[in-house]
């Protein structure tokens, strides 16, 4: 059952995917030889990425509402159940190198190489959820830079060294982060880190965002 609390909240994320698309788009009208992205290239549905919490909670209310009922919704989550085994050894993986003394940049190289499928990613290599996609998702094909370092899709044509519009995604994070604040205190959570949880795709699928899960109402007693 959807919760209008959070209504206000997805309709500003809704209006920053726009402005998203926008950003993209721009992009691509300007360097269509340069970008890749076509029907059919899955690229992106195979890296590896975390939810902020407004679109983890999002994208689980758009599967429920496209995947109600049946053997496709079956598959879906047996996928998502597969796919979150998977990264959850990877990241197990990820925190014995860095303790092994690997630098962050080693390991984030690694991670970058490192491929899981999309369990949204249909047999056909098409999106089954693709106008709901993230905002990764969206942005994957053009130049991009976060934390001062700068991302290209290995499948585009972009010339390295040469100067290209980049978009700024920190800025596009801290947006998200701040809906995610937004709604924490849009259903009262009485957890004061909840804006900070990110999960992977396949986890937002499984979660069930229900007042236990955002911290609503009084703590449990300990028995």
């Amino acid at each position: 059952m959807q919760d209008p609390r959070l209504d206000a909240v997805f309709l500003a994320y809704e209006k920053l995917v726009a402005q998203t698309d926008t950003l993209f788009g721009r992009v691509r009208d300007q360097f269509p030889a340069e970008v890749g992205c076509k029907a059919g290239c899955s690229d992106c549905c195979h890296a590896m990425f975390d939810l902020s919490l407004v679109e983890a909670m999002y994208i689980n209310r758009k599967f429920n509402e496209c995947f109600d009922f049946g053997a496709q919704r079956s598959a879906i989550l047996e996928a998502a159940g597969e796919a979150d085994r998977r990264a959850t050894r990877l990241k197990r993986h990820y925190y014995q190198r860095a303790r092994q003394g690997a630098s962050d940049e080693e390991i984030m190289r690694e991670a970058g190489r490192d491929r899981i499928r999309c369990p949204l990613l249909g047999r056909d290599d098409t999106c089954l959820m693709y106008e709901f996609r993230p905002v990764t998702c969206r942005l994957y094909g053009v130049p991009t830079v976060i934390q001062g370092k700068g991302h290209v899709c290995g499948k585009c044509s972009f010339t390295p060294g040469k100067p290209y519009p980049t978009i700024q995604l920190d800025r596009i994070q801290d947006r998200l982060a701040d809906m995610s604040r937004d709604i924490a205190a849009a259903v009262g959570s009485r957890f004061r880190e909840l804006h900070t949880v990110y999960v992977p795709l396949s986890m937002a699928l499984l979660n069930k965002y229900d007042d236990a899960y955002l911290g609503v109402g009084e703590a449990p007693r300990e028995s």
